[in-house]
């Protein structure tokens, strides 16, 4: 309809001016726009190109008209002239399109409208363009087809209230929710169907997609499962390959869908040669040595892709922050191979210029500072700009950490941006819960993580039980004066019914430590406290009725940790080893010596993590004195060998059964942790742990095994371990299995 009126209003304009052309064309001396009312008119002006002083132009105005159309806000557009002061006028008529005053969303039943409003960008006070609205019906259909619901379908209807206002509902059709019922891929034989799924994030339904979400189409997830299928056959010599578009078939009764994805494999490349050239300060050998990609081998894009970050980050840990490595891939049809060949651009070696900090509105600069692993005017070294980052972020203060190079060419400084989003530190927990053991237990914890934005941490904590009560006060500075020497201090009361003897303690521990390099860390402690074991059961062992009574320990504890975690909440590669030794014989009643050596490691697996740990205990007591009772080893449970209940894995009494603990103790873990909703952080855990205690060498090596699985959720209140243990070599008098949770840190 638009169209037409245009063309029209072109012929009138034309005639008109063939009237002018048989004498000069008139001079146009005013511009005129008519019939705005909301829109502005210098935003009209700027689309018009004839001016002022100037011959009329019929090409010009009808650009105009044209230009001035296309800004979308207008219903009609034309040109009319009329005479003024010895030349013309230019008026432009306008015509507005109405304005929404209201938006409205009927049939929606699955999501809200708040959900809705969400996923479009039209607003109450916009322009009723006819491409705009449409646009978004077409974007609240592709949600719902995210969503699942494939024959759902959106009608807008726009309704006039006045010439001027008008009221805009999307009509919303949302049909069943389809599930993917088969998933075909067709042309592959070099992969297997299955082989080929198992790279993709799409799935068929099954009945845990209500958490995965894996069992229905999502457009986005799909394009990125094609380019998923594309790696796996570039990774192995197909370079060739092409993965067409999905095609997608409903089932009969429109409740399941069928997925058909075609590929065309082509012929498999292997690597005749891998060349390099611009390297001018590294030498050949050095390179070489960074370079994985072998001849005579299938062609891989991420072996290259790990070649090409291994040389980059040789230049980039030696200051050269621009580096770049541009791969050729020269296939050679005939031979079925390709030669590799790396142009390396080197650039200038840069320093590190200014380091800016933003964000932080509590956390004080020098608590960020100090964990920054680079200062101004050093030698750029990527390596140490990622430590910066882990640093950071293991802090704990920040919901996110951005460390953003901003490099000057001209000065050949790199510019550090470290951008920070803080998180609330303090955390106060009030519960209780219910346990076999301890009965019914009420809980208290009030934690600052940042006192007063220092980095300090101060942690009141209280726990009340059927069974044991537990009071603790403890403060953390990790830069004591503002030196880089921690320092910590606690003060303690507890007391716990345990089956055969009762036990209460206070006591009060101090500790300093220093760092001994980037992650070696050494500390120093000492521990006081006063214990008593009272109401001991007349049947109880030899070994608990010698120890009643109340009795004072005096020890230190010297101990050596390297920790190189990526993240300590949620590690998902390197290691944490450590050593303690604890000697107590400073005074008091008690002489002793313990040590324990413990190592864990964290291997990556694509998006999974890999965990082994491994741990070994030593304690005796000296100088003619017992282990107290206290200090021995007890494994068994969610921190050692889960599903063993306290103390299960070790030593027992011989004519009660009781467990007593150990003087020595092995302990494995081996862990297998995979996402289950990545937004969540919510996590799953497969495992198998294995040790025991120990009364003496004789036995040792003998070993409990259990296996089994839980689930992990990093909340924004904290870590949640809920896991299940079956033990594997029962007992009598054991349990089965047993299934425990823990809210805090993971081991």
């Amino acid at each position: 309809m638009h169209k037409i009126k245009f063309l029209l209003l072109c012929l009138i304009f034309t005639f008109t001016l063939g009237h002018l052309y048989a004498q000069e064309l008139p001079i146009v001396n005013s511009i005129e726009i008519r019939g705005l009312k909301r829109i502005e008119e210098s935003s009209v002006k700027t689309k018009i190109t004839q001016k002022l002083g100037e011959p009329i132009s019929q090409e010009k105005t009808n650009e105009d008209i044209k230009n001035i159309f296309k800004m979308g806000y207008f219903d009609d557009v034309k040109a009319e002239i009329e005479p003024f002061e010895g030349g013309i006028k230019l008026i432009y008529i306008v015509k507005e399109k109405p304005t929404i005053i209201k938006i409205e969303f009927q049939g929606n039943k699955e999501f809200d409208d708040s959900k809705i409003k969400e996923k479009i960008t039209i607003t109450t006070g916009a322009i009723a363009d006819v491409v705009l609205i449409q646009d978004n019906a077409l974007k609240l259909r592709a949600f719902y087809e995210e969503e699942g619901y494939w024959l759902s379908n959106i009608v807008p209807v726009v309704k006039k209230i006045s010439a001027d206002e008008v009221t805009l509902t999307y009509q919303i059709e949302e049909g069943p929710k389809i599930k993917i019922k088969k998933i075909t891929i067709e042309g592959n034989k070099a992969f297997s169907t299955s082989r080929i799924k198992k790279v993709m994030e799409t799935a068929e339904w099954w009945i845990f997609s209500f958490i995965t979400s894996s069992g229905y189409y999502k457009k986005d997830r799909m394009d990125s499962d094609i380019e998923k299928i594309r790696d796996l056959y570039f990774n192995n010599g197909y370079i060739k390959v092409t993965v067409g578009e999905p095609k997608i078939q409903l089932t009969d009764d429109k409740k399941g869908m069928i997925i058909t994805i075609p590929v065309s494999e082509g012929d498999q490349f292997k690597v005749s040669s891998v060349e390099f050239s611009g390297n001018k300060v590294f030498g050949d050998d050095m390179i070489k040595k960074r370079i994985t990609l072998l001849p005579d081998k299938p062609f891989s894009k991420e072996t290259l892709r790990k070649d090409i970050l291994s040389i980059s980050e040789l230049y980039s840990e030696n200051g050269y922050a621009i580096i770049t490595v541009t791969p050729d891939l020269i296939p050679d049809e005939s031979k079925k191979v390709v030669k590799v060949f790396l142009k390396i651009d080197e650039g200038d070696k840069y320093r590190i210029g200014r380091i800016e900090i933003s964000g932080n509105t509590k956390t004080r600069d020098k608590v960020i500072r100090r964990e920054i692993r680079l200062d101004e005017g050093d030698t750029f070294n990527s390596a140490l700009l990622k430590r910066s980052y882990e640093r950071l972020n293991n802090l704990n203060f920040f919901e996110t950490v951005e460390v953003i190079p901003k490099p000057l060419p001209e000065e050949k400084l790199v510019d550090l941006d470290i951008r920070v989003k803080e998180k609330p530190t303090g955390f106060l927990s009030v519960g209780g819960g219910y346990s076999s053991v301890d009965k019914l237990i009420g809980m208290i914890d009030l934690t600052q993580d940042n006192l007063f934005g220092k980095g300090q941490l101060i942690k009141i904590r209280a726990e009340l039980g059927g069974r044991t009560s537990f009071y603790n006060i403890s403060f953390r500075d990790l830069w004591f004066m503002d030196k880089p020497i921690s320092f910590s201090t606690s003060i303690y009361r507890t007391m716990r019914e345990y089956v055969e003897y009762d036990k209460r303690a206070t006591g009060f521990g101090v500790g300093f430590g220093k760092s001994l390099s980037e992650y070696v860390r050494g500390e120093i402690g000492y521990n006081f406290e006063r214990a008593t074991i009272y109401d001991v059961y007349e049947g109880a062992s030899t070994l608990i009725k010698e120890q009643e009574g109340t009795k004072i320990t005096s020890s230190i504890t010297p101990s050596l940790v390297r920790d190189s975690r990526d993240n300590y909440i949620d590690p998902s590669r390197g290691s944490r080893n450590s050593i303690y030794f604890t000697y107590a014989g400073i005074g008091g009643d008690n002489q002793f010596v313990k040590s324990l050596i413990d190592s864990a490691w964290y291997f990556p697996l694509k998006r999974t993590t890999f965990m082994l740990r491994g741990r070994f205990g030593y304690a005796t007591g000296i100088l003619g004195k017992d282990l107290p009772l206290y200090e021995r080893f007890y494994v068994g449970g969610i921190y050692t060998i889960r599903g063993l209940g306290f103390g299960e894995a070790g030593p027992r009494d011989e004519k009660t059964g009781e467990v007593i603990g150990g003087t020595e103790e092995l302990i494995f873990n081996a862990e297998y942790i995979f996402p289950i909703i990545r937004e969540l952080r919510l996590k799953g855990v497969v495992f198998f742990d294995a040790g025991n205690s120990y009364e003496s060498f004789k036995n040792f090596g003998t070993l409990r095994y259990t296996t089994g699985a839980g689930i992990r959720w990093i909340s924004p209140l904290g870590p949640i371990r809920i896991e299940w243990g079956y033990n594997l070599d029962r007992k009598p008098g054991e349990d089965a299995s047993r299934v425990e949770f823990t809210f805090g840190t993971f081991f």
